[in-house]
């Protein structure tokens, strides 16, 4: 008897073993595979996912889903053999994902403002293919800054001390022949609001021997209402070409998706060029599975895009913003669109 009981032993301690490596051993992997997708048209929790205000906005139906790709981290080995074997996950060494001389929390910081620019400049592209005029804008404030409860993110500075503003060029030139302590008077203009006038004492900088105002500016479209962008947690910078094109379609008679379900992805830049991104695959199996027949891919993914072998959704090959819009209005006139 308790020779038997020794071989049973025997025999189930590898089983055991192997089960608590499976249960409790973790690896220097993560999976990356399809993510949620949201409707750029729509609401997220009571919220328009686009949302404008101080102009006209016109109803539009259909989608333009924005796509992302899921991360799990800290897996067991017994879960990243689960989720390899599923056949819709890949695995890859953590540190391609999160640089081992960063932390995860400054990574995910990392990703989050690359998401706030991708905002601003998809607003920016969308308003310059409609045909905004730039303007010198403020894009961020310093709290502590000499500007600080004096202009907004969003003002367009069009006067220094008397003189108009037309371009960032002019706007530098007045500000280097100041210095600290000066006090500056600024015409400007705000989104929904009347146009201001606001004199700001200038603060100092190290590194500077000119007044500082405490303000970041970009020479940008700039249109007197508001974009607002309520995707919170959604990090990266790949939603700005749907982004972009759900302003364009809020601001526009007709509509661009058709009634379609459209999908993509892509980054975007002020002037409206698209970028590529990464897990495009995973992007379109999630789109597909959402329900969308067109998905817009940058053109540097298409050869990528095309080993995603999903039957039922057409790949729309794009460089620049109007690429797409002229693809979407092609498409929903019954014509052809470039495909990948």
């Amino acid at each position: 008897m308790n020779r038997r009981i020794s071989t049973l032993l025997v025999a189930v301690a590898p089983i055991v073993a192997f089960g608590v490596l499976l249960a409790l051993v973790t690896v220097p992997y993560v999976s990356l595979g399809p993510g949620p997708t949201f409707d750029t048209l729509g609401e997220v929790e009571g919220k328009e996912v686009v949302d404008i205000e101080g102009t006209d906005v016109h109803p539009t139906t259909g989608h333009l889903n924005m796509t992302t790709v899921s991360q799990r981290d800290n897996l067991t080995l017994g879960q990243a053999l689960t989720l390899w074997m599923s056949g819709r996950e890949q695995l890859v060494p953590r540190d391609l994902v999160y640089p081992p001389d960063k932390s995860k929390d400054e990574i995910d910081e990392a990703n989050n403002q690359d998401f706030k620019r991708s905002e601003d400049s998809a607003a920016y592209a969308a308003l310059g293919y409609l045909k905004y005029a730039p303007a010198v804008t403020v894009e961020t404030v310093s709290k502590d800054g000499a500007s600080a409860d004096k202009l907004k993110e969003g003002d367009a500075i069009d006067g220094v001390n008397g003189t108009r503003v037309t371009d960032l060029e002019q706007f530098q030139s007045l500000m280097g022949k100041t210095k600290p302590g000066d006090e500056v008077v600024l015409d400007f203009r705000r989104k929904n609001a009347p146009p201001g006038v606001t004199t700001v004492k200038l603060g100092s900088a190290p590194d500077k021997e000119q007044g500082v105002l405490g303000i970041g500016v970009v020479e940008a479209p700039w249109a007197p209402f508001t974009i607002e962008f309520n995707l919170a947690n959604v990090g990266g910078p790949s939603a700005g070409l749907v982004f972009s094109l759900a302003v364009i379609d809020k601001l526009t008679t007709g509509e661009l998706s058709g009634s379609r379900f459209v999908a993509g992805t892509g980054t975007i830049n002020a002037d409206g060029k698209v970028g590529s991104i990464g897990g495009i695959t995973h992007k379109i199996l999630a789109a597909h599975e959402a329900g969308a027949t067109v998905f817009l891919v940058p053109a540097d993914n298409c050869e990528e895009a095309k080993s995603a072998h999903e039957d039922g959704i057409d790949l729309v090959r794009v460089e620049k913003l109007g690429d797409a819009v002229d693809a979407l209005k092609a498409l929903s006139a019954g014509g052809e669109a470039p495909r990948c």
